[in-house]
């Protein structure tokens, strides 16, 4: 099987932080809920989350695409094409 293909311009590999940092601010944001509560407790810090994401994605905007390749097919087979006319099962129970 070969390896799936992957753009390395600036700009996918800052929008390819966007899973790791919002598991780090989860486990931030939950630390804080454990440790002091109160003003940190999670209901009132998860729009921290939203900040995060927006500014990853604010920077992956902003940030150069030189280099940047579109997610091409990889070469090998050719796609299969179904035949025109595929070959039909008799009927049955007419009494032939």
């Amino acid at each position: 099987m070969s390896r799936p293909f992957r753009c390395h311009c600036q700009s996918c590999t800052i929008r390819s932080l966007t899973g790791p940092a919002v598991v780090i601010t989860v486990g931030v944001l939950f630390l804080l809920h454990q440790m002091h509560g109160g003003h940190f407790y999670f209901g009132n810090t998860w729009p921290v989350l939203l900040l995060v994401i927006g500014l990853i994605q604010l920077a992956s905007a902003l940030s150069s695409r030189e280099g940047h390749v579109e997610n091409v097919p990889t070469v090998g087979a050719p796609p299969t094409v179904p035949p025109e006319n595929p070959p039909q099962a008799p009927l049955g129970g007419q009494g032939h």
